[in-house]
């Protein structure tokens, strides 16, 4: 097999023709199928901490076969539209019997919280489960703000890659000075944390995770140009900053620093967070609210060779390139000449 561009393509047997884009196949770096069950159920608008208990309130409202019925839905939605592999992020297994049988490649991220719990053999449980049942997973900590200082050092020295979500709210660098909606969430709690001295989020990451691990920071939406040159200094493993914009306007109704990141150069992917913040788990949605701010093959990176880079996929996924076997998806809807998207622009999946 071969990649070729024939000059008249006519003239050639068995030869398809599409109008559109052919693209690589999508990678959504960052996803809970797990709770594609709350789409609707959280008002959008409220505030991460308000968001945070929203989620709370309605995880053991919905019976499981509904929540893994609802999951299965929109693994074969994703596939349609074109996604081939996912950095799924797990709270429990009830996923993983499907993901068995999925089309889909699936990276599960099994996602430890709590400030208040100090036995973590439930969440063990499901990492033990995907390894039982043979499917890729790593373990992390869900976030610099979820977690008390030793089992948050425990889980980054342990799992590879890491995908923490990371400045999604002011309030998680408030958080270290005393201040704002996340502390006053803890203490309406009688939750007290044992990592302030970190003094903010990229300190407490880079003095506390391994240089040489692999990790995702997802969301991005409060990054300041201090922590992201930080971070990226510690790190000798791969850093990809993983945007998630319809969730951020969902919840605090803001885009991620994509300026400041294009900016410093770093590596950026794409993903669509839960359809408790969305409409949909489609990447073409989310590069529509970069669009005509980020030019379209910059966009098209991102939703391909950046998130098989952060899922550690990249010799078989993310680029036309011979030896890989990256899937093809057709993208209709794009303007090259002003490399934009139209409101109407869709992919599908051609193989």
């Amino acid at each position: 097999m071969g990649i070729e561009t024939p000059e008249q393509l006519d003239n050639h047997h068995h030869v398809e023709f599409f109008s559109g884009v052919l693209i690589p196949g999508l990678v959504n770096a960052h996803t809970h199928t797990e709770l594609s069950y709350l789409q609707g159920k959280i008002p959008p608008g409220g505030g991460f901490a308000a968001f945070a208990d929203g989620i709370g309130r309605w995880r053991s409202q919905v019976p499981e076969a509904e929540r893994a019925a609802a999951a299965a839905f929109r693994d074969a939605k994703m596939r349609s539209e074109g996604v081939v592999a996912v950095g799924d992020i797990c709270n429990s297994s009830f996923t993983f019997e499907h993901k068995c049988r999925s089309g889909l490649h699936y990276l599960n991220f099994i996602e430890y919280f709590g400030l208040a719990v100090t036995d973590f053999s439930a969440t063990d449980a499901v990492a033990e489960r995907a390894r039982v049942m043979g499917l890729r997973w790593s373990k992390t900590p869900h976030s610099t703000y979820a977690l008390q200082d030793r089992p948050f050092r425990t889980l980054a020295c342990e799992g590879d890659p890491l995908s923490i979500h990371f400045m999604e709210s002011r309030s998680e660098a408030d958080l270290f000075e005393g201040r704002g909606p996340l502390h006053e969430r803890n203490e309406r709690l009688g939750l007290s944390i044992d990592f302030a001295a970190y003094g903010s989020p990229a300190r407490r990451i880079t003095e506390s995770v391994p240089p040489e691990k692999n990790i995702l920071l997802v969301h991005n939406t409060f990054v300041d140009e201090e922590s992201v040159q930080r971070i990226e200094d510690h790190f000798t493993g791969r850093v990809t900053w993983v945007l998630c914009p319809r969730s951020n306007e969902y919840i605090e109704g803001v885009l991620p620093a994509y300026g400041l990141l294009r900016q410093c150069g770093v590596r950026i992917a794409l993903g669509t967070d839960s359809l408790a913040s969305n409409e949909s788990l489609s990447p073409v949605e989310e590069l529509k609210r970069f669009s005509g701010k980020v030019p379209l093959h910059e966009l098209i990176r991102w939703a391909t060779l950046g998130g098989a880079e952060a899922l550690g996929i990249d010799d078989w996924a993310g680029s036309f390139e011979l030896g890989k076997r990256p899937g093809a998806v057709l993208l209709t809807g794009a303007d090259p000449l002003t490399e934009t998207l139209r409101p109407e622009a869709v992919t599908r999946r051609i193989l």
